[in-house]
């Protein structure tokens, strides 16, 4: 009798190890495809046919204007940066120290234009949370929200963190810029303004509540292979 009670308690000690690991699996899974619904939200099936894209960062601030021009050709990594007194144009994959000085700002500046579809290309190096029935910061309205959290080493900010909130159309609508994953907002802003161009849902206002400040990006053009 007792070695019949002992083979039921494995049995269901095996079950239930089993079904936790189902479980995980499934919210793993789950976590996983909700990358790809947002960054496929925002055109990313498209993106194996840029040839090349360009665009114009800028920030307003108060009476002050910032901004500077981009167009990057991701299939060669060749970047050229122009500015109200300069133009440089490096590669990516070849970077002497004033490339690499440059670079940061190409990697701000495209973050704010592609983050969708960093959630694919970056994916090997952060850690993500899907939250359900969160509330957007700035509109106060009910939203999914994914908190992905870089790796502590390597890049330009490492440890950083980001919390995208958007609804069923996986849309993004706002996003909470948190640098080294500390608790309270860096910056916490508006994703809205949507604009189709060559198959891509790109955003280009950005804008906190409170104060004279809009983050924006125009001049905004892509060439797709023929």
């Amino acid at each position: 009798m007792k070695k019949y009670h002992l083979l039921i308690l494995v049995t269901a000690v095996l079950f239930n190890c089993r079904t936790e690991k189902k479980e995980k699996e499934a919210i793993k899974q789950k976590q996983t495809s909700v990358l790809e619904k947002i960054a496929k939200a925002h055109g990313y099936d498209n993106w194996d046919k840029v040839e090349s894209i360009a665009f114009t960062f800028n920030v307003d601030r108060d009476s002050t204007h910032f901004e500077r021009s981009w167009m990057w050709k991701p299939k060669t990594d060749e970047v050229t940066h122009i500015n109200s007194s300069d133009t440089l144009t490096y590669n990516r994959r070849n970077m002497d120290s004033v490339a690499y000085k440059t670079n940061a700002g190409f990697i701000n500046d495209r973050y704010w234009l592609l983050a969708p579809f960093n959630l694919i290309w970056d994916q090997d190096n952060f850690t993500y949370e899907l939250t359900e029935g969160s509330v957007a910061p700035i509109s106060e309205e009910p939203m999914q929200k994914l908190t992905i959290v870089y790796s502590s080493e390597g890049g330009y900010t490492p440890g950083d963190a980001y919390d995208f909130y958007f609804d069923s159309d996986h849309l993004i609508k706002e996003w909470v810029f948190r640098k080294g994953n500390q608790q309270e907002p860096s910056i916490t802003t508006t994703w809205e303004n949507y604009a189709t161009i060559a198959g891509f849902n790109f955003v280009k206002d950005h804008k906190k509540t409170g104060g004279n400040f809009n983050l924006y990006i125009d001049n905004i053009s892509v060439a797709l292979q023929e």
